[in-house]
Parts: structure tokens; C-alpha cells; sequence
């Protein structure tokens, strides 16, 4: 049986074992910037959602094919919310088809594909399932499977990467 002293002593190196992995990994906040290199993509605005096990991206005019005896997704992406005429069309091959459970609570079926995302300097693959996202907040959400040991996560603070560089309207001139 372990004495008080000898728990004690594990205990603190466990919390410094624990904040030294901690430390080794970057931080980002709940909303970032991320790119998807693979799509042309520089920056959509995800929010990281440890809640949420997969990762999803906002897809319409979804349209499944098949190329070489494959199935094959095409479809159109908004990077930018309220920018309707920026749009994105991508075809990307199907990895398989997910059950997965909605915001509402509804199971539905969804096709899953693999992307890069880009985030800090680091590029890594990801599984998105694609959604109508029209009516969420945002384009996209990174779940915990996609950032599980690369990043921590600071629910508080947002935008470690950086904020996107708005382009400004010109000042209207009165004449």
C-alpha cells in the first residue's frame, strides 16, 4: 500500500508529465482561420468544437457520381459567409458513407471525404463530413478527432492564427 508521501509524489509528477506534453502543443481558439490547400481554399472560418467527434464542412448542390468504378461527390463551397458569388466547386472522391447525428439530434447519412486543412504553419488530413450548413454560423467545424494531439484548445480566446484581412468597401462619394 502506498503511503500519503509516495501519492503525493506521483501525483505531482503526473502534473508535470501532464503540463510538459501540454506545452508541447500550440494553442488555438475556438473560432480560427483555417486553409484547405487541397480545394484552392485560403482561409474559412471554423469554429473547433471539442464537442463534436468528426469534423464537417458546408457543401451545397451535392451531387454523387461515380469515376472508375469509385464514388465521386461533386460540390460547391461559401469560404466567406454572406458572399454568395464566391463560391468554390469541387469534386473529391467519397471515403464511405457515415451515419452521423445532427445539431437537432437527428441521425442522417452523410458522405465523408478526406481534405488538408491548414492551420499554424502545420497541414494535416482530415475527415469532413459535408453538410447543409446554411443556417449555422459556420462554414465549418473541426471536431476533436482533427485536432486530437496536435492542438489544445483555449475556449476563451479565438484567432491564434490570426484574423482574416477584410477587404474595405471604398468610402461612396457624394455628388
Amino acid at each position: 500500500m502506498a503511503t500519503i508521501g509516495q501519492l503525493s509524489s506521483r501525483q505531482s509528477q503526473n502534473k508535470r508529465m501532464a503540463k510538459r506534453k501540454k506545452n508541447s502543443l500550440p494553442v488555438i481558439g475556438w473560432r480560427e482561420w483555417v486553409g484547405l490547400p487541397d480545394f484552392g481554399v485560403k482561409a474559412i472560418k471554423v469554429k473547433v468544437d471539442t464537442g463534436a467527434r468528426s469534423s464537417s464542412l458546408h457543401a451545397f448542390g451535392l451531387e454523387t457520381f461515380e469515376r472508375e468504378g469509385q464514388d465521386w461527390v461533386r460540390f460547391q463551397i461559401q469560404p466567406i459567409q454572406r458572399r454568395r458569388n464566391k463560391t468554390e466547386p469541387i469534386e473529391v472522391q467519397v471515403l464511405e458513407y457515415r451515419s452521423v447525428r445532427s445539431s437537432s439530434g437527428k441521425a442522417v447519412i452523410r458522405p465523408v471525404i478526406i481534405a488538408n486543412v491548414e492551420l499554424l504553419n502545420t497541414v494535416w488530413p482530415v475527415e469532413l463530413t459535408l453538410a447543409r450548413r446554411t443556417k449555422m454560423g459556420f462554414r465549418m467545424l473541426l471536431g476533436r478527432e482533427a485536432i486530437r494531439r496536435r492542438f489544445l484548445v483555449d475556449t476563451g480566446r479565438s484567432f491564434y492564427g490570426g484574423n482574416l484581412k477584410r477587404n474595405k468597401k471604398p468610402a461612396s462619394s457624394e455628388n
